[in-house]
């Protein structure tokens, strides 16, 4: 029982509450649970002592106060901690199941976690359930997860007993100065690691899933050891883990690579080079319009067109702080044997700096806005190309605006503002915004102190004053040169990405860098600040995310094709011509099918290809002067005049209607023919 009284050995506990209690003898988190009541310490898996999480068996100190806060599976800083313990689980199946198995790590993810193993069985799908199957019987074991901790040489006796080559490794190169390490025990299974974890495996329960398998390499270094990643996640509660199986189903049905392929939007050839990116016809116009809606955004919010080229000298990327900070994302120097080194652009920054320092400025000339869709390229390792949304070389919607301080606050806000305006008519209305400090432990970053404080208020107190959604502070994402503010957009299927971003800089311009001025209202020379910003990033990532949020079904502000004319039959080609003639008049995307095709299949074809709108013509429609109008989403909407259709379609341009995200397939197809007289 806690003593009542205070004593100067004595140990008081702090909870949530306010309520203290006290002790005079060694205790664990698990300890006050139980004395809480049963019900809280069979409920907790982790504690916090302080902030910092420890595990519900750990030792609290023997004297003082200490803050404690008891975790249950409500908290969501548990399923992290529970997954890391699935991952200890996952490890000693594969270990009970083959022989020979070499342990490397098994981190975590945002969404699951993974284990990278060494053995000679070519792990696969038909693995998963006799590998779940045996992680069950651990669970129901429920072996304790046990904290060991022991100096660094014997940890690394010990491993090279266990025959664990990997760990040995990295308790000999990998830990710094550090001299005392920790493992985790559950049954025969034992394993290098920091922790935390839960309390024992049963409280693992039955929500968890193997989700694939992929090929990986020790320590991410592509000369070292090829290593198989099993992929799983886990859940507290099995509707969790189902719905998140439903989402990676709905994901995979929605893969812009293989839509990509399907709706002829953008191909990748071998011979032309990993994660470079061919751009269809079709996937030229959806690029082509987004660009198009931008440049006016830009002409209407006065900024200025330039171009740069897509390579520099190494000594402008040095100046800017890109060389030698990116050089492991870079392709390699092109050396000309003169002593002149360039390199392929991995930003544009530096060349709209050159820009702006082309000629003097005074603060009358402030704010200066340089826009540039620039191509940039970073050499990304193999096994992380993805797609459009992981190449080598993509194109920014890139932008720097070079201002004085006290214009800042307005010109981060309109680029903030025009962002929102951009997802907006997308339909993207569902986002965070993330502003990405400074991690002050890092030594990442350029400037100094000083300087990143009056750039973090002054980035915080915009944001503040928008009232945007859902924002938060994460130390750690921010540039090398700045903070940021980064939309973090959250797709129809729940999925996060990370799209615009704004980012304050007081570190390019400055004399350090590259020295930039303007000459101010007292003659005297001052230093200017630059924001940089992309309301979309990447065009190759944006156009794959959209690709998958719509499933291929664009807007018809954005679609390749907007308007399929669909003839009743081969009498009716002449009028449908005529009828796709004045359609491409009006500025609209069209084609015709005037197969000898029933109409059904004509139809079919239209919707399998996501067009959103079909003109059936037929001879009625061409003696009435009428087109029976189909939409993909609400299928026939009956017969029109044609200029009545016409304005229809170019008032849901105009107005960059996103109705809904659409279905692959938006509504039943049905026999027209049976439906209409023509």
């Amino acid at each position: 029982m806690p003593s009542t009284s205070t004593t100067a050995n004595s140990l008081t506990v702090i909870l949530p509450d306010g309520s203290r209690k006290q002790y005079e003898r060694p205790v664990t988190p698990y300890d006050v649970a139980a004395e809480i009541g049963p019900g809280l310490a069979k409920a907790a898996v982790l504690a916090e002592v302080d902030g910092q999480p420890v595990d519900l068996g750990s030792p609290l100190p023997r004297q003082g106060d200490v803050r404690l806060r008891l975790l249950t599976k409500k908290d969501p800083e548990s399923l992290a901690v529970m997954r890391h313990s699935c991952a200890h689980v996952m490890a000693q199946a594969v270990m009970r199941l083959f022989d020979g198995v070499q342990l490397a790590f098994g981190p975590t993810t945002a969404t699951g976690f993974y284990y990278d193993f060494a053995l000679s069985h070519p792990l696969s799908e038909d693995d998963f359930p006799r590998i779940e199957a045996e992680m069950q019987q651990i669970i129901q074991a429920n072996e304790r997860f046990e904290r060991i901790e022991m100096p660094r040489g014997e940890a690394i006796q010990l491993c090279a007993e266990l025959g664990q080559d990997f760990k040995v490794e990295h308790l000999q190169t990998g830990l710094g100065e550090e001299q005392s390490v920790s493992f985790y025990r559950q049954g025969e299974f034992i394993d290098l690691c920091r922790g935390r974890h839960i309390p024992s495996t049963g409280h693992l329960g039955t929500a968890f899933k193997l989700l694939s398998v992929a090929g990986a390499y020790w320590k991410g270094d592509s000369s070292r050891e090829q290593l198989q990643r099993l992929y799983a996640t886990a859940y507290f509660d099995k509707k969790e883990l189902d719905a998140h199986i439903s989402q990676l189903e709905e994901a995979r049905r929605r893969d812009h690579r293989v839509l990509g392929k399907q709706l002829e939007l953008f191909t990748i050839n071998q011979t032309v080079g990993s994660g470079l990116i061919l751009w269809l016809p079709k996937g030229a116009i959806i690029r082509q319009t987004l660009e198009d809606y931008l440049r006016g955004e830009l002409r209407r919010r006065g900024y200025q067109a330039v171009f740069t080229p897509n390579i520099g000298r190494v000594e402008l990327y040095q100046i800017s702080g890109h060389f030698p900070y990116y050089s492991d994302s870079q392709f390699a120097p092109i050396d000309l044997g003169d002593g002149e080194r360039y390199l392929l652009k991995p930003m544009n920054c530096p060349h709209h700096i050159m820009i702006y320092k082309s000629k003097p400025r005074s603060y009358r000339d402030l704010p200066v806005r340089l826009a540039e869709f620039g191509t940039v390229y970073r050499y990304e390792q193999s096994g992380e190309l993805s797609g459009l949304t992981r190449v080598r070389g993509f194109t920014q919607d890139d932008a720097h605006i070079f201002c004085t301080e006290e214009q800042v606050a307005d010109e981060f806000r309109g680029c903030l503002e025009m962002t929102q305006t951009v997802l907006a008519a997308l339909g993207m209305n569902d986002y965070r915004v993330r502003l990405g400090f400074r991690d002050t432990q890092s030594d990442k970053y350029v400037g100094g102190k000083e300087v990143w404080d009056r750039a973090e208020s002054a980035l915080q107190a915009v944001c503040e004053s928008l009232n945007l959604p859902k924002m938060s502070i994460e130390p750690g994402e921010a540039a090398f040169y700045g903070p940021k503010a980064d939309f973090v957009v959250t797709d129809c299927i729940g999925r996060e990405w990370q799209l615009g971003t704004v980012q304050l800089d007081y570190n390019l311009p400055s004399t350090e860098r590259f020295a930039l001025e303007y000459i101010g209202p007292d003659n005297q020379p001052h230093r200017p600040v630059m924001i940089h910003r992309a309301p979309l990033g990447s065009m190759e990532r944006f156009v794959g995310v959209l690709i998958e949020h719509f499933a291929g079904a664009f807007p018809l502000w954005l679609a390749p094709e907007q308007v399929r004319v669909l003839t009743v039959s081969e009498k009716s080609e002449g009028y449908g011509r005529e009828v796709e003639q004045r359609l491409a008049a009006a500025d609209l995307r069209v084609a015709g099918d005037y197969r000898g095709a029933k109409l059904g299949a004509k139809v079919r074809d239209a919707q399998v290809e996501l067009i959103p709108y079909m003109f059936v013509v037929g001879e009625k429609d061409r003696e009435a002067g009428t087109v029976t109008v189909r939409d993909r989403i609400e299928g026939d909407l009956g017969a029109m005049p044609f200029d009545a259709a016409i304005a229809k379609l170019r008032a849901e341009i105009d107005a960059k209607t996103v109705r809904q995200v659409a279905e692959r397939s938006a509504v039943a197809v049905a026999d027209c023919e049976n439906q209409h007289e023509y």
